[in-house]
């Protein structure tokens, strides 16, 4: 029989921007991600000038939780973490015994963090699902990706995909957008990327409604493509990354903060300390609870046949050499003794002694 397995579930906490600017507060960020038992705490890796125009507008949960008045260009650079902040962060982590994880929004960055600081893997965001550039420089890098599909459609998430993979399998520079689909005709293509892409299904709003998460959409990327699945939650509370869990997804990101009713774009969306603790203990529990999916009684539960299963009993008194009718024998708890399973075959034979009622047959 194949036995159901699944690796260990990897849980990453997104500081994302939630350190404010603030090189101790991403310190302290790492050290309380660190005890709470998280694999990965990501940050994110950025030249706000590279991301955004003067003109660029906030989204509307951004100007609930910001300064309406200042420009997405000014919040962005007030959360720019410099070269040797980055230095700081990567040293904490190791010290502390936690992976560092960042999301580049740029190809400079993507450099920084995969050569200058050796990071065999990297997050890319929802927003970059249709910046090809990017994708491509990604998918160049010689190092494993996750993705996160929110805002985008199964055909866009597909095409991203066949930028990457022309990235990974092709050292030519792209001809046309037609190439990007193309590649994907190969299969040795799909090997490459099932061995180093990982889809993230997310619902990009902060904090993202339950009603709008469609779970099942996880479960659709992974028959769509066969690579590994996961889930980025930005919901309240830890519910629904832990029915991700339930579902397969082998990783669960979530935005984390010191302090929800910090000022910040991000923070009202976020897990605090104690309750990202309580996630990882969750998911670990559900990690358990499992199982190999062979059905079939646990150690645990084997010793109470004798006190729950029923045995064949006699109904009332019986004497020797009695041919047993129906009405003779019925089911009790009253273990070891004949499966109630063997009824119909016990009836009709002639008993070689009295019984008692109650007596076990």
């Amino acid at each position: 029989m194949k036995r159901f397995s699944r690796n260990k579930t990897t849980i990453i906490a997104e500081v994302g921007v939630n350190h404010n600017g603030n090189l101790k507060m991403a310190i302290e960020l790492v050290d309380k991600a660190a005890e709470a038992g998280a694999d990965y705490v990501k940050f994110q890796t950025f030249s706000a000038k590279k991301i955004a125009t003067s003109s660029a507008k906030k989204a509307k949960y951004q100007l609930r939780s910001t300064d309406v008045s200042e420009t997405q260009l000014s919040m962005l650079q007030n959360l720019e973490l410099s070269y040797d902040d980055h230095r700081a962060l990567v040293h904490r982590c190791n010290v502390r015994g936690i992976s560092f994880l960042s999301t580049p929004f740029d190809e400079e960055s993507l450099v920084t963090l995969t050569r200058k600081f050796g990071l065999p893997e990297i997050k890319l965001g929802s927003g970059e699902n249709t910046n090809a550039p990017l994708l491509l420089a990604a998918g160049r890098s010689g190092v494993k990706i996750i993705l996160s599909t929110g805002m985008s459609s199964l055909s866009e998430v597909e095409e991203a995909l066949g930028v990457i993979a022309f990235g990974m399998c092709r050292k030519t520079t792209p001809a046309s957008r037609k190439d990007f689909s193309d590649i994907l005709l190969d299969p040795d293509v799909w090997l490459t990327l099932r061995e180093r892409v990982t889809l993230m299904h997310c619902t990009t709003e902060y904090p993202a409604a339950v009603a709008d998460t469609n779970l099942l959409a996880m479960k659709t990327l992974e028959q769509a493509f066969g690579v590994k699945v996961g889930y980025s939650d930005h919901t309240s509370g830890d519910c629904i990354s832990l029915a991700a869990v339930t579902l397969g997804a082998c990783v669960i990101e979530k935005h984390f903060t010191l302090d929800r009713s910090l000022e910040g774009p991000d923070h009202a969306a976020s897990l605090e300390p104690k309750e990202l603790q309580r996630l990882v203990t969750g998911i670990r529990s559900i990690e358990l609870a499992l199982g190999n999916g062979i059905k079939q009684p646990s150690l645990a539960e084997v010793s109470n046949r004798s006190v729950a299963r029923k045995s064949l009993v006699a109904a009332r008194d019986i004497t020797k050499g009695t041919t047993l009718k129906i009405e003779d024998i019925e089911a009790k708890r009253s273990y070891p003794g004949i499966s109630p399973m063997d009824f119909w075959d016990t009836v009709g034979r002639e008993t070689k002694k009295s019984y008692n009622k109650d007596d076990n047959i």
